[in-house]
């Protein structure tokens, strides 16, 4: 069973930074799709971005040039470099990894196993 846990949430003002960190339980840990993904309140779960084995990524266009996923495999530790954070960036985080190795990476939920708790960013104007 992979295990998944975010940090690095919290409240920053309009055109801040954070950065969150996803650490993960999984020996293969290289070998993994991983994503990063994002619920407001209200709303669907979205994909902000994912990142293959091969350090292969896509975004949102929401956060295209704002954001970078980025992986340690020396340390299992996804991350999510957030700058030019806006209010509509407001959400619950979460991280989440693909069953299986070498899985491309997509920002569809659905193709996703294992999922972390999630950690609350919130952006005020």
């Amino acid at each position: 069973q992979v295990q998944l846990m975010e940090s690095g949430g919290g409240s920053v003002q309009s055109g801040g930074s954070l950065r969150l960190s996803c650490a993960v339980s999984e020996y293969a840990f290289s070998r993994n799709c991983l994503g990063w993904f994002r619920q407001a309140p209200g709303k669907e779960r979205e994909g902000v971005a994912a990142i293959d084995a091969y350090g292969t990524t896509t975004y949102a266009d929401s956060v295209k040039g704002r954001f970078t996923i980025s992986r340690d495999n020396a340390k299992n530790t996804l991350y999510l470099q957030m700058n030019s954070l806006k209010p509509e960036d407001t959400a619950m985080y979460y991280c989440a990894a693909r069953s299986g190795w070498y899985a491309r990476a997509t920002l569809d939920y659905i193709a996703y196993n294992y999922w972390g708790q999630g950690t609350q960013v919130t952006v005020s104007s």
